[in-house]
């Protein structure tokens, strides 16, 4: 399974995108998939997960209430709605698949990576 994501580009402050991450291949199978980000100089920092089956969401502080995980299983997608952009929302975004149980998708380790799509908002 190849994931893409895409959706990325430049946004004023304020605004929203978003992003989609699509399974190529087999069936987008497994534990969950999740958000990942990282801005130049950081590390790599979770997001938002979903569990395929449940549904049930995962959300870091910094963007609940903002940004919105949600996925489409007949088309095989992944989808971050990013309400309310900040200026410190500006990153690499990358999306992740999970295989396997993890009792907290916000820390376990995460199995297929797709390459990133570029978030920048401006002040």
């Amino acid at each position: 399974v190849q994931l893409q994501a895409s959706g990325g580009g430049l946004v004023q402050a304020g605004g929203s995108l978003r992003l989609s991450c699509a399974a190529s291949g087999r069936t987008f199978s497994g534990y969950a998939v999740g958000w990942f980000r990282q801005a130049p100089g950081n590390e790599r920092q979770f997001v938002a997960a979903i569990r395929w089956n449940s549904g049930y969401t995962y959300y870091a502080d910094s963007v609940k209430g903002r940004f919105t995980i949600s996925r489409d299983n007949a088309k095989r997608t992944v989808y971050l709605r990013m309400n309310s952009l900040k200026p410190e929302d500006t990153a690499v975004y990358y999306c992740a698949r999970r295989v396997g149980f993890c009792t907290n998708p916000q820390q376990c380790p995460y199995d297929f990576w797709g390459q990133g799509t570029q978030v920048t908002v401006s002040s």
